[in-house]
């Protein structure tokens, strides 16, 4: 396992998956504050052709509150770039039939779809680790981060969030045949969640909040308000995990 485990982190890094990865989300945590401390510009850059219209522009002030509700809306972004890259993980290898060699000589299948999630995982945690990072690093150099109440645990959240769309790729990869598939089966229950999540009282338990921090950084919320979401979150996770192991072993390499 450790031997495949190595083999993953090379393809990541060979195929340029992984270079492309980190600009992205390098990216993202950039602009996360910029968009922020731009916004009085832009304002007043349009104050005049806003003027003729009849509509007056006042002075408009941000703070770390502004690039963290820019974090939470470009972070799915780094979520879908994530999982575009990622879902081919199991499917290229079974077109291309480089499974067979490794099971024909012992490896149990359920060390290669663990060695695969473990690649993800901890490939993810490492990016959104630097995207929240460098947003984090900005805001404290221009505003103050302590306007944000349990700013660490809305991070979190968006985190187990994302472990989460990981362990569906690795479920929906355990049985489909082509990326598309995967990404069907992912996007397709993703918007199921999202769907559910608009009613409110059954929102609250679904894995969908977790992406919304915005509130609980605002003190609009409180922790105890999102702990249904991360307990189904990572029960979810680890369902779809042991689903995959279940629908891998059965699998025609």
């Amino acid at each position: 396992m450790i031997a495949f485990l190595k083999k993953e982190w090379m393809e990541l890094w060979r195929t340029g998956r992984l270079i492309i990865l980190m600009l992205a989300f390098v990216l993202l945590g950039i602009m996360n504050p910029a968009m922020a401390k731009l916004t009085p510009w832009l304002m007043e850059a349009l104050s005049e052709s806003l003027a003729e219209t009849g509509l007056a522009v006042t002075a408009v002030t941000v703070d770390a509150m502004d690039s963290w509700a820019q974090f939470y809306k470009n972070i799915p972004v780094g979520m879908i770039l994530f999982a575009l890259l990622g879902s081919g993980s199991f499917t290229s290898e079974y077109q291309r039939g480089t499974l067979i060699p490794v099971v024909a000589k012992g490896l149990p299948r359920f060390k290669i779809l663990f060695a695969k999630a473990i690649t993800a995982c901890a490939a993810w945690t490492a990016l959104y680790g630097l995207c929240f990072g460098i947003t984090y690093g900005y805001n404290a150099y221009f505003w103050d981060n302590s306007i944000a109440s349990y700013l660490f645990l809305g991070a979190s959240m968006a985190w187990l969030f994302g472990i989460w769309v990981i362990a569906l790729l690795v479920f929906f990869s355990s049985f489909a045949q082509s990326a598309s598939q995967v990404l069907l089966g992912t996007g397709g229950t993703v918007m199921a969640i999202y769907l559910f999540g608009m009613f409110p009282k059954l929102g609250r338990f679904l894995p969908g909040a977790c992406i919304d921090g915005l509130p609980l950084l605002r003190g609009a919320a409180c922790p105890k308000d999102y702990y249904a979401s991360m307990a189904s979150a990572a029960i979810l996770a680890l369902l779809c995990l042991a689903l995959g192991v279940a629908g891998f072993s059965k699998k025609r390499l």
